[in-house]
């Protein structure tokens, strides 16, 4: 390995930090954009441009440009484009709290159990409650739909729909206080 490879010139550590103190906020904020509103990515990609400029001092020294603010920004924006690309590439990564939040596989048999249980159920309340219920709860109805389904005043489908599950309540005492919403 040739001595000049092993021995790579950066950029002074003074003028790093006057790069840093003129640049930087400007920076900063171009990469804040690019990144969508991010801080912290902003800020990895501000570091990772510094770096660059650190490890590259011909670029800062050539007198090229007037300023070396375009430099910065192209780096910067190149940054910012290989980061996004390296993300795109690689599965999302999620933590643990996520999986704790996922819903767990249902249960099917205790679903089926359910649904035999409702099913049952239903078939004991009377014609005009198991009607109401089929409406409102199976078939989506609102109240005045089901009214105008079963040919009945609004007030008596609520009042239907109330006993019924009053009654379906008592039947089904393990299922909890709410409405049973099991389609099946």
């Amino acid at each position: 390995m040739p001595a000049t490879t092993a021995t790579r010139r950066r950029t002074d550590a003074h003028a790093l930090a006057r790069l840093q103190r003129d640049h930087g906020k400007a920076l900063y904020g171009f990469l804040l954009g690019l990144s969508f509103g991010d801080r912290h990515r902003a800020e990895d990609l501000l570091q990772e441009t510094l770096f660059r400029a650190w490890t590259h001092p011909e670029a800062l020294e050539s007198g090229a440009h007037a300023s070396v603010r375009p430099w910065l920004y192209t780096v910067g924006r190149r940054v910012a484009i290989d980061a996004r690309r390296a993300r795109l590439s690689r599965p999302v990564e999620i933590g643990p709290d996520v999986l704790e939040q996922s819903p767990a596989d249902e249960d099917r048999t205790e679903r089926s159990v359910a649904v035999l249980d409702v099913r049952e159920a239903l078939r004991s309340l009377s014609p005009d409650h198991r009607a109401v219920l089929v409406q409102i709860y199976f078939h989506g109805a609102s109240v005045c739909e089901a009214a105008e389904a079963l040919g009945v005043p609004a007030g008596t489908v609520k009042s239907r729909t109330h006993y019924a599950l009053r009654a379906l309540r008592d039947l089904l005492p393990g299922y909890g206080q709410g409405p049973v919403r099991i389609a099946g």
